[in-house]
């Protein structure tokens, strides 16, 4: 016999923290939310540019540099940032499919333990990860030791407090 369906019942997500939302309780300007849990989760949507965490000319290298085989999204985006987060936290981040759901506004969203500033950095870091293990296999060992040595000058949370501030973030961006 066949479950009964509870109607609304496909738009219901539980996060990471163990409370439920809806697809409609996130909206397109939202870059995080007060959860019942107590905590601040950042949300981020398939709609927010790449460019919400990453300086534009590293985002068209990154577009340049990785080839994607979906069809669906033919260009290195946000969608692709999320992924690389989901796959080193997947206890930590939640993946939303609202396709279904025309009236929300985005198709994906993911919902993440960290509120919206600790992912900025988490993502920072996973992106100077990448950027070295391709490095690492351009076979150009002064390549790969002057990205190691400049990288020991980077400070990610000082970048993250850079970069929103100069894109004043915090203010008007709906993208923070």
């Amino acid at each position: 016999m066949a479950d009964p369906r509870v109607p609304g019942a496909e738009d219901v997500v539980e996060l990471s923290c163990g409370e439920t939302i809806r697809h409609g309780d996130l909206d397109l300007g939202m870059r995080e939310f007060e959860c019942d849990c107590g905590e601040t989760h950042g949300v981020v949507m398939d709609v927010h540019p790449p460019e919400r965490f990453l300086p534009e000319f590293l985002v068209e290298v990154l577009r340049e540099a990785i080839e994607t085989t979906s069809e669906e999204m033919p260009e290195f985006g946000t969608p692709h940032l999320l992924g690389v987060v989901l796959e080193e936290f997947p206890d930590r981040v939640v993946a939303i499919d609202a396709s279904e759901t025309a009236d929300v506004g985005y198709a994906l969203a993911w919902v993440t333990e960290f509120d919206s500033r600790r992912l900025h950095e988490v993502i920072v870091e996973l992106v100077v990860e990448l950027m070295e293990h391709a490095v690492s296999h351009a076979d150009d060992d002064g390549a790969l030791r002057e990205f190691e040595r400049q990288m020991t000058d980077f400070d990610v949370p000082e970048f993250v407090d850079r970069y929103r501030a100069e894109r004043d973030l915090e203010a008007d961006d709906p993208y923070a």
